[in-house]
């Protein structure tokens, strides 16, 4: 009978944080630079009204590819990049809440579940500012019918001005239209998405690492156990929570009445 192997939870007090920030900053960039044409092509499936623009995942690839170019698959890419100061804030409250549930509750469960949800939470309040310019200039270039702002007429005459390519005007028009408020669009939306997928992607990742664990042969490596398992919690979170992740997409990316 193969023997239970459990695998090793390295805690807060545990951790290298010199060593932890660092690194943490650099494989996070890497990730996000590797993901974000899909991102990119999610949002814009997201936001269109059934198949008006891309009839799919694919389709919207190649037809980004052809009219946009390779930088079209990263509209948007240098301002999602500040979302990196709230990836270090999700990271360090999930381990500080984490490790005061621990207090209370040994159950791995609970403690995930708990430190997942609070952790969510203080990043979707740095990070939904953030989403709503960069899904902007995401929406740039596929078509007028599927952004918030349109190509204003230069009021000096000439060609229209491409108000939306500039990061600066984008949110200049969002605080004129809805003021503060307007750079929290679907903040609740997030909240209401963000916060069950981190709290179910934690318990999942550890039930998925635990069970692999027991079918995997005793001399496997730790490291490709948590690999298989970060992707399957991944999924099986998206999967929960997708519907309001549309939800979400979609009232961030609502019109607003043109300024100029």
């Amino acid at each position: 009978m193969q023997q239970k192997r459990n695998i090793q939870i390295i805690e807060w007090e545990d951790l290298d944080k010199r060593k932890f920030y660092s690194f943490g900053v650099f494989m996070t960039m890497t990730i996000r630079a590797t993901v974000y044409p899909a991102t990119l092509i999610r949002t814009r499936l997201q936001v269109q009204r059934g198949k008006s623009l891309y009839s799919g995942t694919f389709d919207a690839f190649f037809k980004i590819l052809r009219t946009e170019g390779v930088r079209g698959l990263y509209r948007g890419f240098m301002v999602n990049t500040f979302t990196l100061i709230s990836g270090q804030a999700y990271i360090t409250t999930y381990e500080l809440v984490r490790k005061y549930v621990s207090q209370y509750s040994e159950d791995n469960t609970v403690k995930s579940l708990v430190a997942g949800g609070s952790a969510s939470l203080v990043a979707q309040s740095i990070t939904v500012p953030i989403d709503v310019v960069s899904q902007q200039l995401m929406m740039q270039g596929q078509g007028e019918h599927l952004t918030r702002f349109r190509l204003n007429s230069n009021p000096d005459g000439g060609k229209p001005k491409k108000v939306f390519g500039q990061t600066r005007n984008i949110m200049a028009q969002i605080f004129a239209a809805d003021g503060f408020r307007g750079f929290y669009r679907g903040y609740v939306a997030s909240l209401l998405t963000y916060i069950p997928n981190s709290a179910v992607w934690w318990p999942f990742y550890h039930f998925y690492a635990e069970q692999l664990s027991k079918l995997a042969p005793s001399d496997c490596p730790h490291l490709i156990l948590q690999a298989m398992a970060g992707p399957l919690a991944a999924a099986t979170a998206s999967t929960v929570t997708n519907p309001m992740d549309v939800v979400r997409a979609r009232v961030q990316g609502t019109k607003v009445k043109v300024l100029w």
